[in-house]
This record gives structure tokens, sequence and C-alpha cells, in this order.
């Protein structure tokens, strides 16, 4: 089977309340995943580009980013029509703080989108 290579690019978005950081999540399938906003990268954009766009598409918030946090790597295998496809994913995280916008307007293959307490955040994804 052939493996496809994908690269996506995501962030670690917080704000402090109370002198105490918070970290903005999205639920998926269906409100039973909570993660962290992530999403491919297009033509021609850096993995901060992506990350950035993701971020704001998936949340509706906007941040700077401060600093690549790391990657994570994997294999993984998506049933289609007729063939089961291969792919090695690699997914870049950087952290951003906050600067505007608003939850509401996060995209619609989001279920949700909230701020947790940073040690809450951990748990949950």
């Amino acid at each position: 089977m052939k493996t496809e290579r994908q690269i996506s690019s995501g962030g670690v978005i917080y704000r402090a309340v109370n002198g105490k950081a918070e970290v903005a999540l999205i639920a998926v399938k269906e409100g039973k995943v909570w993660c962290l906003p992530k999403g491919l990268r297009e033509n021609g954009e850096s993995i901060a580009r992506t990350a950035h766009r993701e971020v704001k598409e998936e949340t509706g918030l906007d941040g700077k980013i401060i600093k690549l946090i790391d990657h994570i790597q994997y294999f993984y295998a998506h049933k289609e029509e007729r063939e089961t496809k291969r792919f090695f994913k690699i997914v870049y995280f950087f952290l951003m703080e906050y600067t505007q916008g608003d939850m509401k307007n996060h995209d619609s293959e989001v279920n949700d989108c909230q701020w947790f307490p940073i040690d809450d955040a951990i748990k949950m994804v």
C-alpha cells in the first residue's frame, strides 16, 4: 500500500484570566472529542501561517504566534469507496497568545469551542 505524506499545523492559543492561563480547545466528532485546533497546510503556506489560519477558522480567535512548541507524527488509514489509503502525518503546534475574536465565530466543522484552565485542558486532550 502506498503511503501519502500530509503536513498539518495547529496551535495552543492561550489567555490569562485572573493571573491563570486558559487554553482554547475545540470539540469534534459530535462533541465527544476535545482537541487542539489544527489542519492541513495549503500550497505555498508556511507551517506558521497554516497554524494561524487553522486556529482562527476553527476557534474564531486570533492570536500572535509566540513560538513553535513541537511536532507529532503518526500513521493512519482512511477507507474510501474502493480502497484504503495510508497516510504519514506530521503536525506542528505553535504557542499563540490570544489577541481578539469570539468563539461563536468558530468553523462549522467544529461542534464547540471553549476556554479551559490549563490543567483541565491537559486532562481533556
